[in-house]
């Protein structure tokens, strides 16, 4: 069985990126980028299987050079 993540950025300054993020819109949990070492973390510290899809979004700033603001990942 998959599952489908969205996301949406929600900020953005010089020393993190974050996004909102959950399973069909359902924006309940917060991932934080550092744009500098690209770790990723979640806000209420459960790294879970949709966080981990979510940390994805890495490959999309590699891509595009930019942090989207909006992402879906289906795995």
């Amino acid at each position: 069985m998959g599952m489908m993540v969205s996301a949406r950025r929600v900020g953005t300054a010089t020393h993190e990126v974050r996004y909102e993020f959950g399973f069909a819109d359902r924006f309940d949990h917060v991932l934080v980028l550092d744009p500098r070492t690209l770790q990723a973390r979640v806000a209420d510290g459960d790294f879970d299987a949709a966080a981990s899809a979510t940390a994805k979004v890495v490959n999309s700033w590699r891509d595009l050079g930019d942090f989207p603001q909006r992402v879906l990942f289906a795995s």
